[in-house]
């Protein structure tokens, strides 16, 4: 059995269950240069191996890596907005630490839908002295709020009913929960993949909750426009992005020619704008490759292996310095 914790408007309920783009508008954007690595979902039972010590979980050890993690987790439903009678689910984790008052991160997950890789993730972010929770985005397309984790492609095909107001509106809510904790101090950063990457932006842009102290956006781009295939490279939209008032840094996999092609008109933009952002493009490196990781691909290619491992040991220690330094 988990124990769910759901907040309504007036408390905390707490029950048992069973375990059980362009940025703007298209989610087939995301997938078009995936490759069959990065768009598996994770197998039902995982690796044996819990990945490597002070990284993520790759997408073979993340099932280990949550099973096995010594930190407390749970899942709880949190209320859309004070009041809502609508709830979506999230997972929390938080860190074994003697921090009287931990900063919250939340993390944003693929277009996949809150996965275990995901949850993996939050779980790393936990042991890195954050307390780290992952909201199900799609909890209200999907029917409502569950823990039962959907297949890749039956989140891909109801994750465009998920409006961007939404997703702001999952993230606050999210992030208000995890702050209101006894050991949260009151600031929250948001880390993001592929469709959660582009959320991250589009969190940025809306200004967030109140301690929003800045982002990471792994392997997606703001609203853009322009770009498409044949084409010169999409171009950020300059008054959009003026509405940042926090850093913001992206990652990325030169793999991802998308992405990658975007990224000069999208540093001049910043820059331009006085905006504090920085930004990575690893040579060789897929999008998608901090779930990638070494995992052999079908047909092996382990340069590219190497490649997403080389990426991921850079961008994490680099996504914790940026959240330490930002939300300290």
């Amino acid at each position: 059995m988990k124990l769910i914790r759901v907040l309504t408007g007036t408390g905390i309920i707490v029950g048992a269950v069973s375990a059980c783009t362009r940025a703007s508008s298209s989610v087939d954007d995301h997938t078009a240069h995936m490759s069959a690595a990065d768009v598996a979902a994770p197998s039902a039972s995982g690796g044996s191996g819990q990945g490597t010590a002070g990284l993520p979980a790759s997408n073979s050890a993340a099932a280990a890596r949550v099973k096995d993690s010594p930190r407390h987790a749970e899942w709880v439903k949190i209320a859309w907005e004070p009041g809502s009678n609508d709830s979506l689910m999230a997972w929390v984790v938080y860190p074994s630490t003697s921090r009287a008052k931990s900063p919250v991160v939340v993390v944003v997950h693929e277009i996949f839908g809150l996965s275990t890789w995901v949850r993996s993730v939050a779980d790393q972010a936990a042991a890195d002295g954050f307390i780290a929770i992952a909201p199900d985005l799609v909890s209200r397309v999907r029917g409502g709020p569950s823990t039962d984790e959907l297949s890749g492609d039956s989140a891909r095909k109801i994750i465009q009913g998920v409006s961007s107001t939404e997703r702001n509106k999952g993230i606050i809510a999210v992030a208000r929960y995890a702050m209101s904790q006894p050991s949260a101090a009151q600031k929250y950063g948001v880390i993001g993949y592929c469709w959660g990457g582009s959320t991250v932006f589009m969190h940025a842009v809306n200004g967030g909750a109140p301690g929003f102290s800045g982002g990471v956006a792994f392997y997606g781009l703001p609203y853009m426009t322009g770009g498409a295939q044949g084409g010169p490279p999409a171009t950020p939209n300059a008054d959009s992005l003026a509405k940042i008032k926090v850093p913001v840094m992206l990652l990325n996999g030169s793999k991802d020619a998308r992405i990658a092609s975007a990224m000069p008109a999208l540093d001049s933009v910043m820059k331009a704008l006085g905006k504090k952002y920085s930004a990575q493009n690893y040579e060789g490196a897929v999008h998608g490759f901090l779930r990638a990781q070494n995992d052999p691909k079908a047909t092996r290619d382990e340069a590219e292996e190497a490649a997403n491992l080389a990426a991921t040991k850079d961008a994490w220690p680099r996504t914790v310095a940026f959240l330490k330094a930002n939300l300290k």
